[in-house]
């Protein structure tokens, strides 16, 4: 019994955890290209059933935890790409171009090869750039409804720090506490609460194929499938991508009529089903992906009560609590960014003037027969070993056109040595950006006292020596 009791529960916390930390961005990002809450609430609904069904037959298919789960990176790129040209009808259409995109990529290597092969600087930096807007909502928050706002903050933080797995879940039941304490949920009907699925239909126009279509098609592939995979190597998996990339974008094309943006691969939650906490023998671990898809599921038949828990509410509590959700995601695309240095860098170190000097010394006149070998063997074997990776390091970042980059390397490198400071730095960099003023004071002073109360709250007691 307890065999199969560990994968259930794993796949209960995996789909639990999985909806509840981003189901408002999904939302989000549906209402801001023009979904009215009943085709959001569609869109929810889609989106959440799709994955499921694709993570329950990949999963008895193959017999491995493959998690499904929809592109929350996509759902972000909505809300950052707002209404578009043709409105609802056309996001729609955009939707389900993507999914035929995914498909394509399944059916052709080269095409999946061709996003993986994008740098992943860029890639990262793109991925940061789409989160960022989002990730400024707390802040937002805490200044234009602060006694919403802070209960909520203050329970992400604890929990945080003490059950990381459970803190945007917890901020979420905190945001649903303050909603019905603060609102008396007049004009909330029994039927909003049911399931609803609202059929639209699609229409292509060029500025939402180019400006949606592609952008949510590369999003999805390169921060969602393509990590999900990576995912799946790293516990020692040989995932099918290409028949996971035709099921999801199957999936995700059918399912553009009724809202739902795209279901792909499980990046986020995929270490939940796959890794060792699902069950100790990684061929028992595909059950727990399998029960993630069908609690996804199920989980997504309460899309129409989500949808009226996010109308109840100011919508910048809403986006706050998918904030919260994807500040780990910026921190690890802002240091994927920054940390990669340049590829030709290694390489072209050894080819500086210094390295052809080695041989030229011993053609000199040969008058000195006897001082040469002296200086060739004491000497230069040393500046060959020694003084050359000096410039890599001291010498070339003072020329102008070396000296930006490698303190921006450096400082990147110092803040991902160290998760703590990582998270801090991005609390940081989130609170300056979003430009408030509180009190009087801009937001470059506030950031430093968000990161410094992060630092604070996460330091680590030094170990009592022993006597």
């Amino acid at each position: 019994m307890g065999d199969r009791l560990q994968p259930l529960l794993a796949g209960v916390v995996t789909a639990v955890v999985g909806f509840a930390s981003s189901f408002t961005v999904v939302l989000a990002g549906l209402r801001a290209v023009g979904a009215s809450e009943a085709q959001a609430a569609s869109g929810l609904l889609t989106v959440s059933v799709a994955a499921g069904i694709c993570a329950t037959w990949l999963g008895l298919r193959h017999r491995m935890p493959i998690a499904i789960a929809w592109s929350t990176p996509g759902a972000a790129l909505l809300v950052a790409t707002g209404p578009v040209p043709g409105g609802w009808p056309a996001a729609v259409g955009a939707f389900a171009l993507c999914g035929l995109l995914i498909v394509t990529a399944g059916l052709f290597p080269a095409l999946g090869r061709a996003v993986a092969a994008i740098p992943a600087p860029v890639a990262a930096a793109m991925l940061a750039g789409v989160l960022l807007p989002l990730c400024t909502a707390p802040v937002r928050a805490l200044v234009e409804v602060p006694a919403l706002a802070a209960p909520v903050i203050v329970t992400w933080l604890v929990l945080h720090r003490l059950a990381p797995r459970w803190a945007v879940p917890a901020a979420l039941v905190a945001a649903a506490v303050v909603i019905a304490l603060t609102t008396s949920g007049v004009g909330v009907a029994l039927g909003d609460l049911r399931p609803v699925v609202s059929p639209t239909v699609p229409a292509f126009t060029l500025p939402a194929v180019i400006g949606l279509a592609l952008p949510l098609f590369l999003v999805t592939m390169a921060a969602q499938n393509v990590p999900g995979t990576a995912v799946l190597r790293g516990f020692g998996y040989r995932p099918p991508l290409a028949p996971a990339l035709r099921a999801t974008g199957l999936a995700s094309a059918l399912g553009a009529a009724t809202g739902g943006h795209a279901v792909n691969l499980a990046a986020i939650t995929a270490a939940l089903a796959a890794g060792p906490d699902a069950h100790p023998d990684p061929d028992r671990r595909w059950i727990a992906s399998v029960t993630a898809g069908v609690g996804l599921a199920l989980l997504g038949l309460g899309a129409g009560a989500a949808t009226t828990l996010v109308l109840l509410s100011p919508p910048v509590l809403i986006e706050a609590v998918a904030g919260l959700a994807l500040l780990g995601a910026l921190a690890g695309a802002l240091s994927a960014a920054l940390s990669a240095p340049p590829a030709p860098a290694a390489p072209l170190v050894p080819v500086t003037p210094p390295a052809p000097a080695a041989p030229l010394v011993p053609a000199t006149p040969g008058p000195a027969s006897t001082a040469l070998p002296a200086s060739v063997t004491p000497v230069l074997p040393a500046p060959a070993s020694t003084a050359l990776p000096a410039p890599a390091s001291t010498a070339l970042p003072g020329s102008a056109s070396t000296a930006l980059p490698e303190p921006t390397t450096a400082t990147a490198s110092v803040v991902i040595s160290d998760p703590r400071s990582r998270e801090a730095a991005v609390v940081t960099f989130v609170v300056t950006a979003s430009g408030v003023s509180l009190l009087g004071v801009g937001g470059a002073f506030w950031g430093l006292v968000a990161g410094w109360l992060m630092l604070l709250l996460f330091r680590r007691r030094r170990p009592v020596p022993a006597a």
